[in-house]
């Protein structure tokens, strides 16, 4: 009729036919359309090709891209080619006389679709085929790990395999049976609507329901899909050394007894199933194959499902811990080794001290160094430190890293100072400033973790110079390091920089913030001369970057030019993930000044979810805590896991954005296995440098999920697991409730840089045990864990003892003023120490200096806990003297030494020929000798005499030692040595 139409407006005279015209419009909009999309993802490919080249990762890039691309059009061309070959088929063999008995309903829809058959039979083969490649593409993982697996060299406890096979071959043989099912089922229907269509299935009749084409066409279809279903339950009986039970992961006393066996059996029917399918191509009979299919459902049905039900209820649950006892203890052995947590050393401690007992050497070790200053607490008063420009800012929670000072390993707090745009003066948020000009942040700002200044100031000692070429902080000659934070964790989405020519002088299109004269407003500019970014000089460059970005100024703007670069994908963990997608990226990537040059460093870890009878769990869960940032998972498609590894350590240059990726855990399978997939991408162990190796440290999201799975897993006998009656759980944080205490980095007794966190027991407020773990990468005891259980079960958790502290009536008096102000107190990190026997908690409390908006929390007081006392301070030495119930020993040198004779102390309570001192004075004696003690030691470290830095350390914790054993007599003697003597009086100092 169209034609028609048209026909008869030919011969009148008048504008365009509008039928014409609408199908141009039509046909010319679908053009474009497709035309943009096209163009878009186009530029999305080019641009992704050179941003790989700009960091030299381009074999990844390729890597991955041909890998899709090969399963895309493997896999869919496959499916379409299965789909449409059985649909030609179905209608080449269709019965050339319609049969008497068909349904005349269909004769108007093969009429239509008749004319169309061939673009219909294409169109359906495109569109299976694209779903099928789509979903192929999501496997490239598993592809890849399939194709250069390495071996575990290690078998699993039930079918003595290779724990590869389960990682790296068991899911590409799932994925390819069930791509066959899937193929076999969308075959199945199209042939089937084909057959209907055309005559070769008429539903109407009593007999011959099907033609003889049709009946061989769909046994072949059903033979090869019940065939691949015995594959399917083959593959299935592997399944269960990962199947999740309710106590554990991993084969269990129902799936070897009931599961296993009819696994089995159900391959076997399935197999016979098959079998007569095949025979109905020449039998043509159904009733075999009908018999055969409906014997595998209910066998599926009754073995499947209701058998293991039985055997479970009426077997496992009346003796349970008997009959999973050794499944439990593959569990336990898998699941530690999977963590990599079967080699924990434990040892009995007490918890808290007895009278008569003191904290012994331990207590010099840690209190000396104890990390006063709260990187989430101070972040206010980092900020002051640029207040001049609002476009600064460092991030919420700073961190935590140790630097060599003068010959002793220093704990600092850092906070890189990056850009933040949300502080630019609104009416300057324009595209050619936030882009072109406020480009990067300036330099990185450091205090020491362990010293507190006097109350004039904010009270933090800073590690100045770091933007100020302080030797700390210079270059290995004493250069100046590189200060631009062009690649950070709040950089812009994208930057363009670069010299307008290339004589040009500080034309930058980027301000340096933090070069002009001290104390003033002057900034200057300064050209970015990195090696990073991507060149966009060239007009087609600047099209494929403003297609890229949705943005025209690319084009417009003389701002880009020929000399111009872009930066994007600025932040440390995003370009990580770029260039290794197969690692599992830490939450916290922290920044080191390394050979001069400010890096961030990052760990990154191996995961799968199908290591053998280890226990899964969720990732986020494991990790979680009150300072947990947002992390996803890139390894596995879900956020279970049941093993993990410290495979790489990372760094990404603040000033360039080079990526450097480094193996740690060489010995790591699926490491090696990656390695071989993008050779050359990860650097050998080797090649770490002293100045990098200095700043690695324990990972923190892999030091959470390890204590998780210890809170449980500690238990190694297979009957307490089942009683449950001896599992932990991490301490809750008293400032935050409902959520787990984060682990702190922190000196231990023994000097160590540790990782610490305390477990509890489950529903309970007592200490269950303190866990540690050597985070010093130079360390030959690198990342051993060490757990100290409670034997005292009245030790208090920190949540109980922060609520001790807060209740305390000296406390409470001091912190009074604050609470009622406007900005009351905020109470830092409650640090968990070992001392000897006993625990001591120091935590810091900051409150704001000033009221009102500008006003920012200061160190104001150290409350430290011990033996049951409380005691406060301005410090932590007056907090510790307070405990003791002694007056504090000064903080100058050689005023403490009791009447000034310069005699020392021998150790019998007098002074030189002094006169009998109190127990007070006793003690005060003691600290005071001990202070000095350590300050000696310091000096002998700086001037490299490890001997006599070893002595004056002994003699100090000896000192310390016997303060407190005095303290304990002090506090039990019956009556009071000396009734009339003050608790603050003193003999010197």
């Amino acid at each position: 009729m169209s034609e028609l139409f048209d026909d008869e407006e030919a011969d009148q005279p008048g504008p365009r036919r509008p039928g014409r015209r609408a199908r141009a419009l039509v046909i010319t909009g679908a053009v474009l359309l497709l035309g943009f999309f096209a163009l878009t993802t186009f530029a999305a490919v080019y641009t992704d090709r050179l941003w790989y080249r700009s960091v030299g990762y381009t074999e990844v890039w390729s890597t991955m891209l041909w890998t899709r691309v090969g399963l895309f059009l493997v896999f869919g061309v496959l499916m379409g080619a299965v789909v449409g070959v059985n649909m030609h088929l179905a209608y080449r063999f269709r019965p050339l006389f319609r049969m008497p008995g068909g349904d005349g309903s269909v004769d108007r829809y093969r009429d239509a679709i008749t004319p169309i058959r061939t673009w219909l039979l294409i169109g359906v083969s495109v569109v299976v085929g694209v779903f099928a490649g789509t979903s192929a593409i999501g496997q490239w993982r598993s592809y890849l790990l399939w194709r250069h697996g390495h071996s575990f060299d290690q078998k699993d406890a039930y079918f003595h395999k290779d724990i590869s096979f389960y990682v790296f071959d068991l899911p590409w043989w799932h994925f390819l049976v069930d791509y066959v099912l899937a193929a076999m089922v969308v075959a199945l229907l199209a042939t089937a609507i084909v057959h209907y269509l055309y005559g070769g299935i008429r539903l109407q009749v009593q007999h011959d329901r099907l033609s003889g084409a049709a009946q061989v066409q769909l046994s072949v279809l059903l033979g090869i899909f019940v065939l691949a279903k015995a594959v399917d339950y083959y593959l299935d009986r592997y399944d269960l050394v990962t199947s999740d039970h309710d106590l554990f992961t991993g084969m269990n006393y129902t799936g070897e007894n009931a599961l296993l066996p009819a696994r089995n059996i159900l391959m076997g029917v399935s197999l016979i199933c098959a079998v007569l399918f095949f025979l109905n191509i020449w039998r043509r009979t159904w009733q075999l194959p009908s018999v055969g299919l409906a014997l595998l459902a209910l066998s599926a049905i009754l073995l499947g499902m209701i058998w293991p039900g039985i055997v479970q209820a009426f077997q496992v649950k009346p003796s349970e811990a008997d009959k999973e006892s050794s499944y439990i203890s593959a569990n336990i052995k898998a699941t530690r080794e999977a963590f990599d947590i079967d080699n924990v050393e434990s040892e009995p401690f007490r918890g808290t001290p007895a009278n008569g007992e003191v904290a012994g050497e331990d207590l010099s070790g840690q209190l000396t160094r104890v990390p006063l200053v709260d990187p989430q607490q101070v972040r206010q008063t980092f900020n002051l430190r640029q207040q001049r420009y609002a476009y600064y800012s460092v991030p919420p929670v700073l961190d935590v890293d140790h630097y060599d000072v003068e010959g002793t390993d220093q704990p600092l707090v850092l906070g890189v100072r990056e850009l933040d745009q949300d502080g630019i003066n609104p009416s300057d948020r324009n595209w050619s400033n936030l882009h072109t000009v406020y480009t990067h942040g300036e330099g990185i700002i450091a205090a020491y973790g362990d010293k507190v200044g006097d109350k004039d100031n904010d009270r933090i000692v800073w590690a100045e110079g770091l933007a100020q070429n302080a030797d700390l902080f210079s270059g290995p000659d004493g250069t100046q390091i590189q200060n631009g934070i062009y690649f950070g964790e709040d950089s812009p989405s994208y930057s363009i920089v670069g010299k307008s020519s290339p004589d040009a002088k500080d034309v930058e299109l980027g301000l340096d913030l933090n070069r002009g004269s001290e104390g003033s407003q002057e900034t200057t500019t300064s050209t970015y001369a990195g090696k990073g970014g991507v060149p966009v000089g060239s007009t087609f460059n600047q099209l494929m970057y403003a297609i890229k970005f949705g943005e025209p100024n690319f084009l417009l703007s003389g701002r880009v030019n020929d000399n111009s670069k872009v930066l994007y994908n600025r932040d440390p963990t995003q370009r990580v993930e770029a260039v290794a997608p197969w690692l599992t990226v830490d939450g916290d990537p922290y920044p080191a000044v390394v050979d001069g040059h400010i890096e961030w460093i990052l760990d990154g870890y191996t995961t799968t979810d199908h290591y053998p009878n280890s226990q899964r769990e969720s990732f986020a869960a494991m990790i979680d805590d009150s300072l947990q940032k947002n992390t996803g998972l890139q390894t596995v498609p879900t956020d279970q896991i049941n093993y993990m590894r410290s495979a790489v350590k990372a760094t990404v240059d603040a000033y360039d954005g080079t990526v450097t990726l480094y193996a740690w855990d060489e010995s790591d399978p699926i490491l090696q296995t990656w390695m071989d997939v993008f050779p050359g991408t990860v650097q050998p162990k080797s090649a770490i440098p002293d100045d990098l190796m200095q700043h690695l440290r324990y990972p923190e999201d892999l030091f959470k999920v390890q204590r998780y799975q210890l809170a449980k897993y500690h238990v190694t006998d297979p009957g307490q697991f089942f009683q449950g009656n001896d599992q932990w759980e991490v301490a809750e944080d008293p400032n935050v409730s409902n959520t787990f205490q984060p682990p702190y980095r922190v000196f231990t007794g023994d000097g160590q840089w540790s990782m610490t966190s305390v477990f509890v027991p489950r529903g309970k407020s007592t200490v269950a045990s303190f866990a540690s773990v050597n985070s010093d990468a130079e360390s030959d005891e690198f990342g051993q864990i060490k757990l100290l259980e409670m034997t005292d079960e009245n030790t208090p958790a920190p949540a109980q003892v922060a609520n001790d502290m807060e209740q305390n009536d000296e406390v409470r008096d001091k912190l009074l003023p604050y609470i009622n102000g406007s900005t009351p107190p905020r109470y830092g990190n409650l640090l968990t120490l070992p001392v000897d026997n006993g625990l001591v908690y120091v935590e810091p409390v900051y409150a704001a200096k000033t009221t009102g908006a500008s006003g920012y929390p200061i160190l104001q007081f150290v409350i430290v806990y011990y033996g049951g006392d409380v005691g406060i301070g301005s410090n932590l030495k007056e907090a510790l003297a307070d405990v003791l119930n002694v007056t504090p020993p000064p903080d100058n040198n050689g005023n403490g030494n009791g009447n000034g004779n310069g005699n020392g102390d021998n150790g019998n309570g007098q002074h030189g020929n002094g006169p009998k001192l109190t127990l007070d004075q006793q003690i005060l004696q003691k600290l005071n000798a001990a202070s000095e003690a350590f300050d000696r030691a310091d000096r002998a470290l700086s001037d490299g005499d490890l001997q006599e830095y070893a002595d004056q350390t002994a003699r100090a914790q000896q000192l310390v030692n016997e303060a407190l054993n005095l303290a304990d007599q002090r506090d039990s003697a019956t009556p009071p040595e000396s009734p009339g003597a003050s608790p603050t009086s003193g003999g010197g100092g």
